[in-house]
């Protein structure tokens, strides 16, 4: 990385302004890394496997404002998952948040969950409309994916900023900081250089070489080399600090990334820093587990945070649109982030920083993203039918137990009916778990239950069986309480529960 000693050269006396730490967020490949290479005019981009960014870097830089050199700290983050971990763990490590969207893709994913993000940390927002150089950039469009995901930008109907720029050409770029210093004075940024440092990490390594390693960004006060200092309960002392352009500092002032030795372990990325003797703090937010432990407490929440994941969109629209009609008269259901596929650390992380439940319909979950909801505490739930996604909100909001609305534990596939009785038989194609002899059942279509009773045997060919198992086809009679066998189709859905 390039030498740089380049200083801010305004002095800080207690409750002077400081400098805004800006984070830089968008789709992957819409120009995050190239806007700050452009900006800090080195060229990390091209030392990137691929261009994108495999790390954390904290970067401080003075641009020309009102006739004098300012400085604007920037992180440059390699995912939403770490910028989620920071605040996780208590720390509210950016003040302005820059989204990145390419004028010629326009909001993508990676785009949205970049917006759930940036409003769940609550900062203001400034939008840079980047590849304003490439053939087929359109502003209009971008602005208009944007308000469909509650970005409103001016001319809008919202007074968000939206900046046109080139990051490859610079086009645009004098007028995107300009934007960044205006949004920070509004913000009047205090604080007291005189005082013990506090500030937050925002990356941590184990070298082989110079052992423990972690990038901090100083909030307030001012680290020293020499100095001893606790950091998420890991203690140390200063013995050496180095910016963000490799050179090697005394001290660091607030606002300025460093990168400092001397810990006796690795923090954890979010933890907070403090003198010696401080306390790793505690979680920004603390949220009961399950619906069900939320609504039991004797003060009930004002409002429950939702992370909705579905398969395909239409899916996700029916699932949002259905919690406005639950009760909510004490209790608000809030939904900080929707998106389709798969459940992803990022996911977690988000529901982890908000004290968000996770549900997801239909949507797989790996091992991986599990061990770490495990290791968060989050709770993820997962559905495989609406309705019974929906009853279980509202009987959580209602004050029934959950354990009257259980998940299915095998499901099949009816591919023929024949009436008998006051029953009913049915051809059923096991597709998932298993369905026993006793077990209660639910029939439904598409979302909607048509009937419901209790199996009353099984048949396997001629043999009769005391379990249907997934990969194979039965026989199954149904004694049926209530519905219409009638009413039953070839392609309903056979949903069996845990004997009551």
């Amino acid at each position: 990385m390039a030498k740089s000693s380049k200083k801010p050269t305004a002095s800080l006396t207690p409750d002077s302004l400081r400098a805004p730490v800006v984070v830089v967020m968008g789709h992957v490949d819409h120009g995050k890394t190239t806007l700050l290479d452009f900006i800090r005019h080195t060229n990390v981009a091209a030392r990137e496997s691929a261009g994108i960014t495999q790390h954390i870097g904290a970067y401080q830089v003075l641009v020309p404002h009102e006739g004098k050199p300012t400085p604007i700290t920037f992180i440059d983050t390699p995912g939403h998952a770490a910028f989620s971990a920071m605040r996780a763990r208590g720390g509210s490590v950016a003040d302005i948040a820059v989204l990145v969207v390419a004028a010629d893709d326009g909001v993508m994913p990676q785009t949205i969950e970049a917006i759930s993000h940036i409003k769940a940390a609550g900062i203001p927002m400034i939008a840079a409309i980047n590849k304003m150089d490439v053939p087929g950039a359109n502003v209009d469009r971008v602005k208009k994916g944007l308000s469909e995901h509650g970005v409103l930008v001016q001319g809008y109907g919202g007074d968000i900023e939206a900046s046109p720029i080139s990051a490859k050409t610079g086009d645009g770029v004098p007028e995107l900081l300009e934007l960044i210093l205006i949004t920070a004075e509004l913000a009047e940024l205090k604080t007291d250089p005189t005082l013990p440092p506090s500030g937050i990490v925002i990356e941590s390594k184990l070298d082989k070489f110079r052992g423990p390693l972690a990038t901090l960004i100083i909030k307030n006060g001012t680290l020293k080399i020499g100095q001893d200092l606790v950091v998420g309960g890991v203690k140390g002392r200063v013995k050496q600090m180095i910016d963000g352009f490799g050179a090697h500092v005394k001290e660091a002032g607030p606002s300025t990334p460093v990168e400092i030795l001397g810990l006796e372990a690795v923090p954890d990325v979010g933890s907070e820093i403090g003198g010696a003797g401080a306390e790793a703090p505690a979680s920004t937010f603390t949220q009961a587990g399950t619906l069900e432990e939320l609504m039991s407490q004797e003060k009930k929440p004002d409002e429950i945070s939702l992370i909705v994941k579905a398969d395909v969109q239409g899916s996700l629209e029916a699932i949002t649109g259905s919690l406005a009609g639950l009760p909510q008269e004490t209790t608000k259901l809030k939904v900080i982030h929707a998106g389709t596929g798969e459940i992803s650390d990022s996911d977690v992380n988000l529901a982890r920083a908000t004290g968000s439940l996770i549900l997801g319909f239909r949507v797989k979950t790996n091992p991986s993203v599990v061990k770490l909801a495990e290791t968060q505490d989050v709770k993820v739930m997962n559905y495989d039918v609406i309705y019974q996604l929906l009853d279980d909100l509202k009987a959580a909001l209602e004050g029934i137990s959950l354990e009257e609305n259980p998940l299915p534990i095998g499901t099949g596939e009816i591919i023929a009916t024949f009436p008998h009785g006051t029953g009913l038989i049915m051809g059923t194609r096991v597709i998932g778990g298993a369905i026993a002899r006793d077990q209660p059942i639910k029939i439904v279509r598409g979302e909607l239950e048509i009937a419901a009773g209790r199996v009353k045997s099984i048949r396997h060919l001629k043999d009769e069986v005391p379990k249907a198992e997934a990969g194979k086809e039965y026989g199954i009679f149904l004694d049926l309480s209530h519905g219409e066998f009638t009413d039953v189709m070839v392609g309903d859905k056979l949903l069996s529960f845990p004997k009551s």
